[in-house]
């Protein structure tokens, strides 16, 4: 009898345990989950204020020397060593001499043929006192100021048919033009600077023999530059002579000022771009530098600038809505390198002014003016 009660009752413990563990997982299925932070992100917004914006086209060059002069030889003769060394980097004034050639050999030949000349004349002064006493005087005087040594002066002028046969048929007048050519072929045995700059290339040294047409060296004016840039054809009616230019290095560091000095009147067929040439002057300018050009083409009216990164390939950029991020519809009116410009955005809109990394519509963000405060927030 007693074994049954003590049965009786582990039973009844047992089943009452069994009912408050029952409890317990019940009550701990419902226990409410924590609750995760949700996180907003803070971005760098600007308001929409739309303006006039200058439409700046980049373009790449290197600069070339405005005046350059390919030096060729026209005579041969051994090249004379003068006071100057015909080296590359060499500075000549204008006029002064850049290259002078022997020419001994070929200045007696001159030399003889002015001989001839004065002969000739002197030959037909007993005639002309004779026949042609009118004409006498400014014959002799010719021959008075005649100088073998100096550049043979000009025939006296003809007056009469009488003369001029007489004149000419003494062979007097083809003596004169051989030997004024004879006279004109000896100062290309002298080539002098036209103009005051340095010498960039040199081919020859002194003493070598220098033939006829062989290209000595060339020679340009360090003070003026050009660049020669292609631009698109749909800027050919925009860009103009006198448009001021920048130039840049192509480290950024420094910045030139140029200007258009030529715009090219055809489009090349290849490509499809014209030619503009902008002028540069300035000390630290040299041959060959490669600068990158920013031409002003046109202003786009009612349009704002933006990083290029922020424009969506289906065309709509991100705008904060109530600290949501979304979308709207936008017109690009013209690309850049690292910008576009934009039309067809509403004033007073607030867009992003700097990429979000995953960004979509409908995200929780926070707004700011300025990557420094957060006073402005826009919530």
């Amino acid at each position: 009898m007693l074994r049954k009660i003590i049965l009786s009752v582990l039973g009844i413990a047992f089943l009452v345990g069994a009912f408050i563990y029952a409890n317990y997982l019940i009550d701990s299925k419902h226990k409410p989950k924590p609750i995760v932070p949700k996180v907003v992100k803070t971005v760098i917004v600007d308001t929409v204020k739309n303006g006039i914006v200058p439409v700046v086209i980049s373009a790449n060059g290197n600069l070339s020397s405005k005046q350059r002069v390919e030096l060729y030889s026209e005579v041969q003769g051994i090249f004379k060593t003068g006071s100057k060394l015909f080296k590359p980097g060499q500075k000549f004034t204008k006029g002064e001499t850049l290259i002078r050639l022997d020419a001994s050999e070929y200045y007696a030949s001159v030399q003889s043929a002015k001989s001839d000349l004065y002969n000739s004349i002197a030959a037909i002064m007993p005639d002309l006192r004779l026949d042609f006493t009118e004409v006498y005087p400014k014959w002799q005087a010719y021959l008075n100021s005649f100088d073998i040594n100096k550049t043979t002066p000009k025939l006296p002028e003809i007056s009469g048919e009488k003369e001029n046969y007489f004149i000419t048929g003494r062979g007097i007048v083809s003596a004169y033009y051989n030997v004024k050519n004879l006279e004109q072929r000896l100062t290309k045995y002298r080539i002098a600077a036209p103009f005051t700059g340095i010498l960039t290339e040199a081919l020859v040294t002194e003493g070598t023999l220098i033939r006829s047409g062989q290209k000595l060296g060339e020679f340009i004016d360090p003070s003026v530059y050009e660049m020669e840039v292609a631009i698109s054809k749909s800027y050919a009616d925009i860009l103009k002579e006198g448009e001021n230019v920048n130039l840049t290095s192509l480290d950024k560091t420094k910045v030139y000022q140029g200007v258009v000095s030529r715009v090219n009147g055809s489009i090349d067929a290849t490509t499809q771009t014209i030619t503009v040439y902008i002028e540069v002057k300035h000390q630290d300018l040299k041959e060959g530098m490669y600068l990158e050009a920013n031409l002003n083409a046109e202003k786009i009216e009612n349009a704002i600038e933006i990083d290029r990164n922020l424009l969506l390939d289906s065309e709509e950029i991100y705008v904060v809505n109530d600290s949501l991020l979304d979308v709207i519809p936008v017109k690009p009116a013209h690309f850049s390198s690292e910008t576009v410009v934009l039309k067809k955005v509403p004033n007073g809109t607030v867009i992003l002014k700097k990429p979000v990394p995953g960004a979509y519509a409908g995200m929780h963000v926070k707004g700011v003016k300025s990557s420094v405060s957060t006073n402005d927030a826009i919530q």
